[in-house]
């Protein structure tokens, strides 16, 4: 087996991680995601790798609500069956909605914003 000592994932560099999914820079799946690259030596052997594959990857959650809010309209527009379905009481629509919006912002999206506006624009 592998050693914590011998883990290509350094423990500043895991601190940052966390951190980074603390302050809403990532999300978790993305954050799962930085960790596989750290895992693999992307990025170097420093904490600052950590934001270096963020960075070169663009993988920094997406916080803002007028973008996340364009991206819910589209999906709205492009969904009205489960549009539809949520209204009539069908709450896996709304889950469908949702992972359909996470899918465009291609995982970005903070999760908890989209769940907000989504719930605010459908009345539910």
């Amino acid at each position: 087996g592998l050693e914590i000592a011998d883990a290509p994932v350094g423990p500043q560099q895991l601190a940052r991680l966390v951190t980074r999914i603390a302050d809403n820079t990532l999300s978790n799946n993305i954050g799962k995601k930085v960790f596989d690259a750290l895992w693999n030596g992307d990025g170097g052997p420093s904490a600052d790798a950590v934001d270096t594959i963020i960075e070169t990857q663009g993988l920094k959650q997406v916080t803002d609500s007028g973008a996340i809010e364009a991206i819910i309209d589209e999906v709205i527009a492009a969904n009205q069956k489960s549009v539809e379905e949520f209204r009539s009481g069908k709450e896996k629509a709304f889950n469908a909605i949702v992972g359909q919006v996470m899918k465009a912002s291609r995982g970005k999206a903070n999760p908890a914003q989209v769940n907000e506006i989504l719930r605010r624009k459908l009345g539910g």
